[in-house]
């Protein structure tokens, strides 16, 4: 088990230089995530006169964006009606747009199918968009399928691909990409950089977890692992058992959250929270792996799916989210400094919403995006060490604990409505 299957599979790898000394542009943008890149991207089409520089620590694509799950989905760490109907309508955008730009992200809009495979889990879910079993192994044949939740406002994508692709899409536009040149600090005129100080008279956080590296952030979000593993291709009969036939992506009405689709070329990519945050919201190398994770993974992917049988596991990798204390995504201004981020997940179109938002914001445009109620929201600061670790851990503990609860006593679980108090999302 080794490495990320989308950067196995990613294509061709462009080099772009560092920051050789100081700079001086109109807007510079710490990040070439998604987020940055978005912005990038509706500012340049808005203003293309701009000068705008992104730096980024790593390259294209380093973090959540280039590793996630895939998911283009309108699913919202939080809930508004308006935030809903905005987010729809931005999966659409997305596909627009890598069709436009020609990027070849394997973009496929099959929709989201949540199980329901416990008598629980069936009663949480039901409601007006519920298949019934039958109706939902049309979709999907999980095991013990008692009934399912679906919507169409899901699209599965190569997440990496479509942030390589938005890269390139951007420098075509004349945005300036600069790889390996961390931000050191970030004011509302400048950035300063291991490699020189990039002054603007606008500058764009868009650091997701990462955010709890710069000075005086450390509490802004906790970085929270999502590992992912993939199998081989997989064989005719098996999806002709499994079925996803629109490559609808799939999850659970379990508490502890997990995620899989299927890929363009016949592959389960599946995936799950369950690893530790690490003390001081420490973010490594390192902490990418957790072979009990992997193991935990393959192990409900079997369950899920019995007619996998023995098939090994050909890669395995993972990376940080950023999850804001009240789970409650955020776009706005910060002491002059715009910024987006707290995703919990859910970034790959939340991500295309803010870089569409913040553009509105930077170019001073009536859009009714900026009535949005993420717009201006501030969450408040995660807690100091170590209660910021004795509690997020003790949240995930308390989500396996309560899934394991209701499958013993089919019985919903005390212990999930205590993660709720400790953690209101």
């Amino acid at each position: 088990m080794i490495g990320s299957y989308w950067e196995a599979t990613g294509g061709p790898v462009t080099d772009r230089p560092f920051l050789s000394g100081d700079l001086e542009v109109d807007v510079a943008i710490v990040g070439a995530g998604y987020t940055g890149l978005w912005t990038a991207y509706y500012l340049s089409l808005a203003a293309p006169s701009l000068r705008i520089a992104v730096v980024e620590a790593e390259h294209v694509g380093f973090g959540a964006s280039g590793r996630n799950g895939g998911w283009c989905s309108a699913l919202l760490p939080m809930s508004a009606p308006t935030m809903q109907a905005a987010m729809e309508a931005t999966v659409d955008e997305v596909g627009r747009v890598a069709a436009a730009e020609g990027i070849d992200c394997d973009f496929a809009k099959g929709g989201t199918i949540v199980f329901a495979r416990t008598a629980v889990q069936a009663r949480r879910a039901a409601g007006d968009d519920w298949l019934d079993a039958r109706e939902a192994r049309a979709r999907c044949d999980a095991a013990g399928l008692l009934g399912a939740t679906y919507t169409p406002h899901c699209a599965a994508i190569h997440p990496l691909r479509l942030v390589r692709g938005l890269a390139a899409a951007v420098e075509r536009r004349g945005v300036t990409i600069y790889e390996h040149t961390p931000a050191i600090q970030i004011h509302a005129d400048r950035v300063l950089t291991t490699h020189g100080t990039v002054r603007a008279h606008s500058v764009v956080r868009a650091t997701e977890a990462y955010t709890s590296r710069l000075p005086g952030h450390r509490r802004t979000v906790a970085p929270v692992y999502s590992l992912m593993v993939a199998t081989p291709v997989l064989p005719a009969y098996v999806w002709d058992t499994i079925g996803l036939r629109e490559r609808e992506t799939f999850s659970e009405h379990r508490h502890l959250v997990i995620y899989g689709q299927r890929t363009a070329d016949d592959r389960l990519v599946f995936g799950g929270r369950g690893a530790p945050y690490h003390y001081g919201s420490a973010i490594r190398p390192s902490f990418d792996r957790d072979d009990r994770v992997f193991a935990m993974l393959r192990q409900t992917l079997g369950e899920l799916f019995p007619v996998l049988g023995d098939v090994p596991i050909e890669y395995a990798w993972g990376g940080p989210l950023g999850i804001a204390r009240d789970w409650h995504a955020s776009v706005g201004v910060t002491e002059g400094v715009y910024h987006a981020g707290g995703y919990v997940g859910d970034g790959v179109a939340l991500s295309n919403l803010a870089g569409r938002t913040l553009t509105a914001l930077l170019t001073g445009a009536t859009s009714p995006l900026l009535e949005l109620p993420w717009v201006g929201h501030r969450s408040r600061r995660w807690e100091p060490e170590p209660l910021r670790w004795l509690g997020v851990n003790a949240g995930l503990r308390l989500m396996s604990a309560a899934d394991a609860e209701e499958t013993r006593t089919g019985q919903p679980s005390r212990r999930a409505a205590l993660f709720t108090r400790l953690a209101p999302h």
